[in-house]
C-alpha cells in the first residue's frame, strides 16, 4: 500500500468544467486531491477555481477528437476521469468521434501513463439499440476496457441538479406551453439522480473504494415514469398544463425538424431512447454495484429538486409572503 497523500496523487478530469465535472472536481478538491481540468477552453473553466485551495485545480487545453492532447493531459497523473459526452450531435461533435475515438484515447493515454481509468458512460448503453447514442455509448465501454481491463465504468440515469437538463428544461418549457407532451404516452421509466451522489461514487472510486473491471449502474431511490415526472414539475412549479400523449411516430416526425433548430429540443435518437427505460438492472442491483453498494445513500428527487425549480413559478421563492 502506497504511503502517498492525496496531497501527492494528481488526477486528470476529462470534460471537468461541465455539469456533472464541477461536482466531481468539488468532491475531489474537499478530499484533497490535486486536480488537472483538461477541456477544449481552459479559458472558460475560471469557475472551477474557487472549488480548491490556491493552486490546487488547474485547467489544461485537450480535445477527446485530437490524441496527442489526450496523452499530453494524462501526463503524471495517477488516475484518468472520462466525463465528456453529448446529449446529441451537431456540427463536428459526432457521437463517434467523442464517444468512441474520445473514449479510447483517454483508455490508451490512462495504459501508457500506468494510471487507473475512471470512465463516466449511461444506463441504457448497449451495442445493439435502434439509438445511435446508445449503441456509441456501448461500444466506447468496449475500447474502454480492450485498452484497461481494470477500468472502472459507472453508468448514471438521468442526472439532476441546479444545473440540470431535464427538470429545468421542462420547467422552463411548462411557463410559455399550454400543453408538454408525453412521447410514447409517458410510460418509459426513469430513476433519476442527484448529482451530487454521482459525484461521491466517481470520487469514492479515485479512493479505490469501487472494484476494478465493474460496471456500476447509478440511480436515485425513485423509479418514475416519464408522466409521473412530468406531473411532479407541474405540481413543483404550481402551473397547470394539459399533458397529451404522443405516439413515438408522431413524435418522430417532429423530431426530425426539431433537430435542426438552436439546442435541438428533440431529436429522432431521443424519440429512439424513449422507447426504453433508463433504470438500474436487477443484475447490478445482485451485484452491489450501484450506489448502495458503495455506501451512498442516494438523494431523492423530491429532497433537491424543489429547491432549484421554484424559479419556475409565477411569484418564484416569494410563494405564500404577504406584503
Amino acid at each position: 500500500m502506497s504511503a502517498r497523500t492525496n496531497f501527492e496523487r494528481l488526477i486528470t478530469v476529462y470534460g471537468g468544467s461541465g455539469f456533472l465535472g464541477r461536482h466531481i472536481v468539488r468532491e475531489l478538491a474537499k478530499r484533497h486531491y490535486r486536480i488537472r481540468v483538461a477541456v477544449r477552453r481552459p479559458d472558460l473553466a475560471g469557475h472551477l477555481q474557487p472549488l480548491g485551495r490556491v493552486g490546487q485545480i488547474h485547467a489544461v487545453q485537450a480535445n477527446l477528437r485530437h490524441a496527442p492532447s489526450v496523452e499530453a493531459a494524462a501526463r503524471d497523473a495517477d488516475v484518468l476521469i472520462n466525463l465528456v459526452g453529448l446529449l446529441h450531435e451537431a456540427g463536428r461533435q459526432r457521437f463517434d468521434a467523442v464517444h468512441r475515438f474520445g473514449a479510447e484515447q483517454v483508455a490508451l493515454a490512462a495504459s501508457a501513463h500506468g494510471a487507473r481509468l475512471v470512465h463516466v458512460s449511461a444506463i441504457g448503453a448497449n451495442e445493439n439499440s435502434p439509438s445511435h447514442y446508445a449503441r456509441s455509448k456501448a461500444q466506447a465501454e468496449k475500447l474502454v476496457v480492450a485498452a484497461v481491463p481494470q477500468a472502472i465504468i459507472m453508468r448514471p440515469s438521468i442526472v439532476f441538479g441546479p444545473e440540470d437538463h431535464f427538470f429545468n428544461r421542462f420547467g422552463s418549457m411548462a411557463r410559455f406551453l399550454p400543453v408538454l407532451p408525453l412521447i410514447g404516452g409517458g410510460h418509459t421509466r426513469f430513476q433519476p439522480v442527484f448529482v451530487g451522489d454521482v459525484a461521491t461514487a466517481v470520487a469514492d472510486a479515485v479512493d479505490g473504494k469501487a472494484k476494478g473491471g465493474s460496471i456500476y449502474e447509478l440511480g436515485g431511490p425513485d423509479v418514475q415514469t416519464f408522466k409521473e415526472l412530468m406531473q411532479f414539475i407541474l405540481k413543483t412549479i404550481e402551473r397547470n398544463r394539459l399533458l397529451v400523449p404522443l405516439p413515438f411516430s408522431i413524435a418522430s416526425m417532429q423530431a426530425a425538424l426539431l433537430q435542426y433548430l438552436p439546442g435541438a429540443p428533440l431529436t429522432p435518437d431521443q424519440v429512439e431512447l424513449l422507447k426504453t427505460d433508463n433504470v438500474v438492472s436487477e443484475g447490478a442491483k445482485r451485484d452491489g454495484r450501484t450506489l448502495q453498494g458503495l455506501g451512498v445513500a442516494p438523494d431523492s428527487i423530491a429532497a433537491i429538486v424543489p429547491s432549484y425549480l421554484w424559479r419556475f413559478r409565477k411569484t418564484g421563492q416569494f410563494r405564500g409572503r404577504t406584503a
